[in-house]
């Protein structure tokens, strides 16, 4: 285990002298709300979901992300509204955001396209006493505690058998100084996805989709997935990022509720903390509106 903490601190180091990027989504596609504001509403029912991330098990201090966020369509379905409370953790590192959102719709014969905005507040703080120091003075190594407001943006088309976005959920970088140093805290990511519904049969289609993320100073990120669908009730599907990571992704829709899991390993060139990942997801979608659709589906 030594040789992964020293791996652990690493990263840690790495986590707080370069900029903070977003936390890793694999179930992007059945929550798009955590990566693009525009999403708020888009499924015209009322919705809250939980969704929580463990990477690296069994590294001491792995990564973990924490994410609540609730949406309902508003205004005879024209507009949507929510919020999102998300918690990241790696180390001795965390950053805690709040932030709410809105999203106007118009529609087109071909599709509907949302135009969403967020804004909030997100804290970072550290605690060095989390970690095992050699050099207790090294000033790489002393407490964060600040906070920054931030906006987004994001635009979102949805067709009957497809869907695409493009967002930014946090367009302001966020740094500050320490002992001479200027670290930054968080630096923009840029994204990119899309999906389409290819139907099979009457109870089965397959669902490919792509998500990329962009951020200044790092290689373009891709997820390439493909899912079956059944019954618009139940989907399995195979994913990899880059090539480098390989993962399994389950969905179920059980009356209102909405059930994920993910379980990801890295490939053999991918890392040297060779432990798996996992993501849960949890959400809960009505319709308690008149101008709310009444069937959850996938």
């Amino acid at each position: 285990m030594k040789t992964y903490r020293l791996l652990l601190v690493f990263v840690c180091v790495a986590f707080r002298l370069s900029a903070q990027q977003d936390p890793i989504n694999v179930l992007y596609l059945n929550n798009p709300i955590t990566i693009n504001p525009a999403y708020a509403g888009a499924n015209s029912m009322l919705n809250a979901g939980i969704q929580y991330r463990t990477q690296w098990v069994g590294a001491e201090s792995n990564p973990t992300t924490f994410n609540f966020n609730s949406h309902m369509s508003v205004l005879n379905d024209k507009a949507g509204v929510g919020i999102m409370v998300m918690q990241d953790r790696i180390g001795d590192s965390k950053s805690t955001s709040v932030n709410t959102m809105y999203a106007y719709k118009i529609r087109f014969k071909w599709a509907t396209m949302s135009f969403g905005m967020q804004a909030g507040f997100t804290r970072y703080t550290s605690d060095p006493n989390l970690l095992t120091i050699r050099d207790n003075g090294d000033p790489s190594f002393n407490p964060i505690r600040v906070t920054n407001f931030n906006i987004g943006s994001g635009l979102l088309f949805k067709g009957d058998h497809w869907q695409a976005g493009v967002s930014a959920p946090r367009m302001l970088p966020a740094s500050m100084s320490q002992s001479g140093t200027t670290i930054k805290l968080y630096d923009q990511n840029y994204y990119f996805f899309g999906s389409y519904g290819i139907f099979l049969s009457e109870k089965f289609r397959l669902r490919p989709s792509v998500l990329m993320r962009a951020s200044p100073g790092l290689p373009l990120s891709a997820d390439v997935s493909a899912s079956l669908v059944v019954q618009e009730n139940y989907s399995a599907g195979l994913f990899t990022r880059n090539l480098n990571t390989y993962g399994l992704q389950f969905i179920a829709v059980i009356n209102d509720l909405k059930l994920g899991y993910v379980f990801e390993l890295p490939g053999p060139s991918s890392s040297n903390l060779n432990f798996s990942s996992h993501e849960f997801m949890l959400t809960l979608s009505m319709g308690v509106m008149r101008s709310h659709d009444k069937v959850n589906k996938l």
